[in-house]
């Protein structure tokens, strides 16, 4: 197993420990603002990751959504940690968060993990060979569509009042088969390459957020861009993931949301 995945996938399985065990029990609840929570087990999870993975390389920058990892210093790897993407979730013991740890090399992403601790789902990706569920190789939906497609968005935990998302759900919900919001940005992006979903959306994710599943999405063959096709970079404002064959269809109904020039006839 290459080196990297070896430890990445042993941190996201000791963290996941952590997790399931603290998914029944009472959960000490704080605000990182209006609605973004953090409980004592992101904060567990993330020491987990960030002391594995300092202790096998020393000299990689390590970002993590807690603050425990520094910042990406100016080095060739960097990894990404998300200890406890879904923490709402968590915190209402709705099964759906996960546990994502992708690394990159000069900015490109080479290795990435995201296991789910309840459902025990572990995807992986290295650079060049493949993408996985468990043992199994994965690859994203066949559908050529979006009127056949299901898809999938999540919403902002800061200034959400602000955002324009909801008429993006809005337009998307009546092109396709419908849009779901699971609430881990994480598993979303796997969902699309494993073939659960088509296509996936969002405004305002961090970089530990994507930095893991847009690596599994591209190596199960989907496409990854912003969202008026662009190259993405782990933080951009925006990101747009499809299986490649909806994905120009996207791009042209988020472009006519954005310019307000949406056509009322919708495709059936």
């Amino acid at each position: 197993m290459n080196p990297f995945l070896e430890v990445a996938v042993a941190a996201a399985h000791e963290a996941g420990v952590i997790l399931r065990e603290g998914y029944d029990r009472p959960k000490e609840i704080s605000y990182k603002g209006d609605a973004d929570l953090v409980t004592e087990f992101d904060r567990r999870s993330e020491a987990i990751i960030v002391g594995k993975l300092r202790g096998n390389f020393p000299q990689h920058a390590i970002v993590a959504e807690e603050g425990s990892g520094g910042s990406a210093a100016s080095t060739r790897y960097c990894w990404y940690v998300d200890p406890l993407d879904g923490t709402t979730n968590f915190a209402h013991g709705y099964p759906c968060f996960a546990v994502s740890i992708g690394l990159l090399e000069d900015g490109e992403p080479i290795v990435g993990v995201v296991l789910n601790p309840v459902s025990g789902e572990l995807f992986t990706a290295v650079r060049g060979e493949g993408a996985y569920l468990g043992e199994k190789r994965i690859h994203v939906s066949p559908v050529e569509k979006l009127v056949a497609s299901l898809v999938s968005t999540g919403f902002p935990t800061h200034q959400r009042a602000k955002s324009a998302n909801i008429n993006y759900y809005w337009e998307f919900t009546l092109r396709s088969h419908g849009v779901r919001r699971d609430g881990s940005a994480a598993l979303d992006l796997c969902s699309v390459a494993c073939g659960r979903f088509e296509a996936f959306w969002e405004f305002g994710l961090k970089s530990w957020d994507t930095a893991a599943g847009m690596l599994v999405v591209t190596e199960a063959g989907g496409r990854v861009t912003n969202l008026s096709g662009g190259l993405y970079h782990v933080g951009d404002v925006d990101i747009l993931v499809s299986n490649g064959r909806v994905h120009a269809e996207m791009q042209q109904i988020a472009a006519l949301v954005a310019g307000q020039g949406i056509s009322p006839k919708v495709s059936v």
